[in-house]
């Protein structure tokens, strides 16, 4: 068995093709490309009253979505410790200040209710993250920030081409990011984008991301510049480039079997590691849900070898994530209670899954898993 990597994108002739003629075409920053892959991305959620701005990066969005809700010094931003470091820093970049809570031990998403406690005169929004398979109770998150009057960022890096109670995500949200990076579930080579509610949004957004330049996005779509504009605002150089809009359009039009392939791997692994002993798997069925990673959570003290035993069988592993609290730059930071995210942390470990998944190689990485429980299994009762 060759090598089985975490991640493995889907890049086929579709993509080499639309990449090459990009390239031939020699329009290298933002052009017709990126205006058409944000129309199809508001195409292929079905916005009817928000709208698409494509950026560099997930990172840039989430940046981008603080400065547009206008958090600063003195602003108190409530997001899960259990978390990409990237939320952290996008919060510290505008000046607030990040507050860390627990997560929820069922979906690994934020706890609501320990997250209400938390909210202070000093609040401002709250980040609240899909996990993997798993999404955030939506309603509930509506009727907290219409409570308290807080914007809400839904970070959706996850949970691209999910839906909520029918929904698709990005439809319904305050404001909610994608990450279109080299490991996602779709890929621009490195792309993220913000879905908004209005135009003016949309606006301010198209200014911020071209370091507050005023200069029309319509023009730019159009693969022409206008050399002489207005900037009236803060700006950093987060545009998407043609080049990787182009890849993005040949992604989105593979989405049905993206979605199809990957939710049939994650139910065979859910349905061979089920009765596998010390094996936790995710409370999905993977309905409605396009899932980004497969997690398995094990004992604390078998991760490790388990770990390096997959690596033996040529089976790559991931940890999503490391908490923020654990990091230096965060130390100082409010935080709630983290029991759970203190044991999840520990115990969390992420599978390869890949779109167009061969079912063979699920079934081999269950059948190493399932082994070396076993193994473990009959060290303990020979000790004895």
């Amino acid at each position: 068995m060759s090598r089985i990597p975490v991640f493995n994108p889907v890049i086929e002739d579709e993509e080499i093709n639309a990449a090459v003629k990009s390239l031939e075409n020699k329009w290298l920053g933002m052009g017709a490309s990126v205006g058409e892959f944000e129309k199809s991305l508001e195409d292929f959620l079905g916005c009817e009253n928000h709208h698409a701005v494509a950026v560099s990066t997930g990172h840039a969005a989430l940046h981008l979505s603080m400065m547009l809700i206008g958090l600063g010094p003195g602003d108190e931003v409530i997001t899960p410790s259990f978390n990409n470091i990237a939320d952290f820093q996008a919060i510290i970049a505008v000046g607030a200040s990040p507050v860390l809570c627990d997560i929820d031990e069922s979906t690994l998403c934020i706890d609501l209710c320990k997250a209400e406690k938390l909210i202070s005169k000093k609040t401002k929004a709250i980040i609240v993250m899909d996990y993997d398979c798993c999404l955030v109770d939506h309603d509930k998150v509506r009727k907290i920030a219409e409570k308290y009057n807080i914007r809400v960022i839904h970070d959706a890096a996850h949970s691209f081409g999910s839906s909520y109670k029918e929904k698709k995500i990005g439809t319904f949200s305050d404001i909610c990011m994608f990450s279109f990076d080299p490991v996602k579930t779709i890929t621009c080579i490195d792309g993220g984008a913000l879905i908004v509610k209005t135009k003016k949004e949309v606006e301010l957004l198209h200014q911020m991301r071209l370091i507050g330049m005023g200069q029309s996005a319509e023009v730019m779509y159009g693969n022409k510049r206008a050399w002489t504009y207005g900037v009236e605002r803060l700006g950093f150089r987060y545009h998407m480039a043609n080049l990787h809009a182009a890849i993005g359009l040949q992604q989105l039009a593979k989405m049905s079997k993206i979605t199809h392939t990957r939710q049939k791997a994650c139910k065979l692994y859910s349905e061979l590691l089920r009765d596998v002993p010390n094996v936790t798997i995710p409370e999905s069925d993977f309905y409605n849900i396009t899932p980004f990673l497969y997690y398995i959570r094990v004992p604390e003290s078998k991760r490790q070898f388990l770990r390096e035993f997959l690596e033996e069988h040529n089976v790559d592993t991931g940890i999503h994530w490391q908490p923020g609290h654990t990091f230096k730059l965060l130390e100082g930071v409010k935080k709630g209670n983290l029991k759970v995210t203190n044991i999840v942390s520990k115990q969390i470990l992420s599978l390869p899954l890949h779109s167009m998944m061969d079912m063979s190689t699920v079934k081999y990485i269950c059948e190493v898993i399932s082994r070396y429980f076993i193994n473990s299994q009959l060290e303990a009762s020979l000790k004895k």
